[in-house]
């Protein structure tokens, strides 16, 4: 449990260090969980206790009463109002104030909400497209007076989902709509449960965040909680058991104001933080602790102060070898989007793929499909002409959250450029001054998103140099963020090992010579910046690829000439002792691109070779249509071996995707020694006999090979370094 202050204001007073007070670290309170566990039981109730001892008296609230239509208000008053009223207390009764009933009509659910049946109980599920169905105004129950209560408690049964770490979804909220200020509200992770409120005085307005560790409510079970607040001290009683207590040294106002708010039920007014779970009771009790009129109870999960009449209306689960009367109380569960994890709380539920239009059950650790229409690829056609600033070396496809999908291409001339997946096509969205790019990598550090281009040649000035930069949630665009000394880079790498990041440039050659060093950078969390970390010797660097097999990192780097052949070695290193060690040598011919993939439990690695060429043998040596080859890690053996070779012309990229349950590997073939005008080949998997051709694309100078999805379907981009036009190709399937 911990209590939060961010804002305007930091904390002055002296602080302790141990656990279970209060922390100060740069402005931000914290109040420390204790070890609860263990304690006598009598220990517990401090809100009551301490507000008993202290003489303390409850805020003073009149009767609660019902409005003509069915609305609740609440008619008592604080002791400010009534002081501004001139009114004398009166001995409350206090009732249970339904604010999930208030915001659905009593004869159904509304639009964007739909009423589910999990475990034999029901609940209301929100619709994402729909974030503010479960709204209403402030004033509709906060009738006489526009103060939030002093003391009360939530009551709340639901059942969450499981959710990925770090992820939030708000369980309620009170917002005043002018300012869209957060007064109120109440939402959880998969470790945490966190109770928000404003809090201010004459020196400013900042938010406070009391927060209970570890409530154990992402089990897909149902649970009933009760949130008791009490000025400074917060209690949290989760299914009737022992409650978890806070006594905080920033009370919760006693003058919130919430005229012009509105109640938002599983949202905090957007998308973002939408409650994907089941809500079956949310009640808001003023100037009393629920606890005592819940527990206790033979169904402490499910325990009731009040519920809507719309979830009222089926019966139960039916008894054991009862015949089952309603087909929708069967527990099961549909996901749709994108491949979820197949875990133990999966167990048994399915998952709908609409791209794929399959039917998956999760079995153990594994999706089964139950129910496909399988998926194969017919053909491919032209589904844009993506005309780009210059000729194009490199393409990197990747997506930001709540941006979109992007393309960014790396231009031949001084100005590359972002494209935005826009109605079904790119758009042109941000140029960007470059170098002769190379390529462009994307990457994240936690909420930060990276995009680092390999410059080529110097700036005007002379200086030689590569740029990274990141995404600004304020101006959605990328802007500087550091500057690295490269030399003709080629490629950039980015990885994660051991919890650390890692960028990897390769250098390609300094002046006439390139055999040197390709530099391995680290970042560091203090700094928030890349430093060098380690150099590893390379000759005529390409690119880099990472992968991991099992608990093993590798980092393979493709060397494309020495300065007299291109027929030399390309490395493949592997992570120990905090450093790449060489792991495997492999004879290329100025190869240009590793692919890496996976087919079951199979590792494979696919070397793209442009040219095979020797200076004292020119005249016998001097190749554009050189073999590629596929190599398969031997576990056995610990080495990759040579699985297949496969003719190509001046290969420059290998790209590996699939389509339904079909594996696919495409090339890029730039030249055959006498024109650019090659055809790519997409070859497919089967089996024993390894990759085989069963597309040829017309293709011009083709230099990069990029695979996509969409919601209307798959995708391949590829680059042209001979003409200022890419192409977007759709994967037509059956």
């Amino acid at each position: 449990m911990g209590l939060q202050q961010t804002g305007v204001r930091q904390t002055d007073a002296p602080q302790a260090s141990w656990q279970g007070e209060e922390l100060q670290q740069g402005g931000r309170q914290e109040l420390v969980q204790a070890d609860w566990q263990g304690l006598d039981p009598q220990l517990t109730g401090v809100q009551r206790r301490v507000r008993q001892e202290a003489g303390v008296q409850p805020l003073d609230w009149q009767q609660l009463g019902v409005r003509q239509g069915g609305s609740q208000q609440l008619s008592g008053q604080s002791s400010t109002c009534q002081e501004e009223s001139g009114q004398e207390s009166q001995e409350p009764d206090l009732r249970p104030l339904d604010i999930l009933a208030e915001a659905i009509p009593p004869h159904g659910a509304a639009g964007g909400i739909r009423v589910t049946q999990a475990h034999g109980v029901r609940g209301l599920q929100l619709s994402a497209a729909a974030p503010h169905a479960l709204s209403f105004p402030a004033s509709r129950i906060f009738f006489r007076c526009d103060l939030f209560p002093e003391e009360f408690s939530i009551v709340i049964t639901l059942k969450v989902p499981n959710l990925p770490p770090k992820k939030n979804e708000y369980l309620f909220t009170v917002v005043a709509e002018e300012a869209d200020a957060l007064l109120l509200g109440l939402r959880y992770s998969p470790t945490r449960l966190h109770f928000l409120f404003l809090s201010q005085d004459p020196a400013g307005a900042w938010q406070t965040r009391v927060t209970f560790h570890s409530p154990a409510l992402t089990d897909g079970e149902w649970h009933t909680l009760v949130l008791a607040v009490s000025e400074g001290s917060f209690s949290l009683t989760t299914d009737c058991g022992l409650p978890l207590d806070i006594m905080a040294d920033v009370p919760f106002p006693a003058t919130l104001s919430v005229r012009g708010a509105r109640f938002f039920i599983g949202s905090r007014k957007r998308t973002k933080g939408l409650f994907t779970g089941l809500v079956r009771q949310l009640v808001l009790l003023p100037g009393s602790d629920a606890t005592p009129r819940l527990c206790p109870c033979r169904s402490a999960e499910l325990a009731v102060l009040s519920i809507p009449p719309v979830l009222q209306r089926l019966t139960g689960k039916p008894e054991d070898n009862e015949v089952l009367k309603y087909p929708y109380e069967t527990d099961m569960k549909v996901t749709l989007g994108s491949r979820p994890p197949c875990t133990k709380e999966e167990d048994a539920q399915f998952w709908f793929d609409a791209s794929r239009k399959g039917l998956f059950l999760c079995v153990g650790s594994e999706w089964v499909s139950v129910l496909a229409a399988r998926e194969k690829l017919d053909y491919v056609e032209e589904h844009q002409s993506l005309f780009t600033n210059s000729e194009t070396l490199g393409i990197e496809v990747f997506a930001i959250p709540e941006a979109g999908l992007f393309v960014a291409a790396a231009n031949r001339k001084t100005t590359s450029a972002i494209y935005k997946w826009t109605d079904g096509k790119f758009a042109s969205y941000q140029n960007i001054r470059t170098h002769q790019a190379q390529s462009w990598r994307h990457f994240t550090i936690g909420k930060k998103v990276f995009l680092a281009v390999a410059n080529f040649e110097p700036n005007e000035k002379g200086q030689e140099f590569s740029v990274i930069y990141k995404w600004s949630q304020t101006k959605l665009r990328f802007t500087p963020y550091q500057r690295v000394p490269t030399h003709s880079a080629r490629d950039w790498e980015a990885f994660e090992v051991a919890g650390e990041h890692f960028l990897a440039v390769a250098n390609h050659r300094e002046g006439d010579n390139h055999n040197i060093d390709s530099v391995i950078y680290k970042w560091n969390p203090r700094t928030r910046l890349f430093e060098a970390n380690q150099t590893i010797a390379t000759s005529g660097a390409y690119d880099w690829e990472f992968f991991t097999v099992g608990p093993y990192s590798f980092l393979v780097v493709a060397n494309a000439f020495n300065g007299r052949s291109t027929k030399l070695h390309s490395h493949l290193y592997v992570w120990l002792f905090g450093s790449f060690q060489l792991f495997q040598a492999f004879l290329t011919f100025g190869a240009a691109d590793w692919e890496v993939f996976h087919i079951g439990e199979r590792v494979f690695l696919a070397v793209a070779n442009s040219h095979s060429y020797d200076v004292e043998m020119q005249a016998h040596n001097d190749s554009y249509v050189v073999n590629s080859v596929i190599y398969e890690l031997n576990v056995t053996a610990q080495t990759f071996v040579k699985f297949q070779e496969i003719p190509t012309c001046s290969a420059l990229d290998w790209e590996f995707f699939s389509v339904g349950e079909d594996y696919f590997l495409v090339v890029a073939n730039s030249f055959d020694g006498n024109t650019f005008s090659v055809n790519s080949i997409i070859y497919r998997w089967q089996g024993y006999e390894g990759f085989v051709a069963v597309h040829s694309l017309p293709t011009f100078g083709c230099r990069d090979w990029e695979a996509f999805r969409t919601a209307a379907g798959s995708y391949l981009l590829y680059s042209s370094a001979k003409e200022p036009r890419s192409r977007v190709l759709k994967l037509r399937t059956g």
